[in-house]
């Protein structure tokens, strides 16, 4: 499992020319599954994305969590997160997950970062999207286990 977290002060998606999410400050988390993820793994990177202080506090350090600022989340799919681009000049997908696991994991992904109080959002699973954002510092962190 990988995860892009992009500290934003603000994105949106849109489908079909149509804006379905969009949030203010705080995180915009691109998620890609892969064959051997499980629940655990969900839970695990979660916690991390929420807990990671990635904000600035008073005096400018990244200090505070999205949890410590109540910043919005937008979780999006993105299934070439598991591309292996090693060898040759093609993307290869034979490790992603397949398209009912993955969206299994996408969907336990987004219930677990809800628990959290947090006004999440999220884009719409296996269609392509437009994701607009404003990356706030640039700060952009990859997460994985």
């Amino acid at each position: 499992m990988k995860l892009v977290l992009q500290r934003v002060a603000r994105a949106s998606v849109c489908v079909d020319g149509r804006t379905i999410a969009d949030i203010s400050k705080g995180l915009l988390i691109l998620f890609g599954s892969e064959k051997q993820d499980s629940p655990d793994k969900v839970h695990y990177l979660a916690d991390k994305a929420l807990k990671l202080r990635i904000f600035q506090d008073a005096l400018g350090k990244m200090n505070l969590s999205c949890l410590d600022i109540f910043g919005e989340v937008l979780v999006v799919s993105q299934f070439t997160l598991a591309g292996d681009c090693t060898r040759g000049r093609r993307p290869g997908f034979d490790n992603a997950a397949e398209p009912r696991e993955a969206e299994s994991l996408y969907r336990q992904f987004v219930e677990r970062v809800s628990e959290s109080g947090l006004i999440v959002k999220e884009g719409q699973f296996g269609v392509d999207m437009q994701v607009e954002l404003v990356n706030d510092g640039p700060v952009t962190f990859i997460l994985e286990r």
